[in-house]
């Protein structure tokens, strides 16, 4: 019997390529098989079995989502302008993760981390727990 995927972090949807203030903060979570994201008001954008969801990972990391025939563009980190993550789901991502080990991976590289804040190791740590937990990713 294998271990059941469980990821969490908060991501941002990119809803606008040229707009840094339509880049806004959500809080995903992966477990017990089902795909969660909400809204900085904690309203759910999508709540679906993780094997429902395709997607692709960018040459630029942006992380390609497609959820009930809609498309999501998520990216690991905002702009400078854009919205900050709420306070509850900052304290949901640190609750998901309160009774769980921390990920195992071998973190971000050097320039991942000192230029784009480990963005786009986030969305590659996504891409593959989307895979491990049965979505049609690559």
């Amino acid at each position: 019997m294998t271990d059941p995927v469980a990821h969490a972090n908060i991501v941002y949807w990119r809803r606008s390529i040229w707009n840094g203030r339509r880049c806004l903060p959500v809080l995903m979570t992966l477990d017990q098989g089902w795909l969660r994201a909400r809204d900085r008001s904690g309203a759910d954008l999508f709540a679906v079995p993780a094997a429902q969801v395709s997607g692709r990972l960018t040459r630029l990391g942006t992380l390609l989502l497609t959820v009930d025939g809609r498309r999501y563009a998520l990216v690991g980190r905002g702009s400078d302008i854009s919205p900050k993550p709420s306070p509850e789901q900052r304290r949901g991502c640190a609750d998901f993760w309160a009774g769980r080990p921390a990920p195992a991976s071998e973190g971000p590289g050097f320039l991942d981390l000192a230029f784009n804040e480990a963005a786009a190791w986030q969305t590659r740590t996504w891409r593959d727990a989307l895979a491990a937990g049965g979505a049609a990713v690559r």
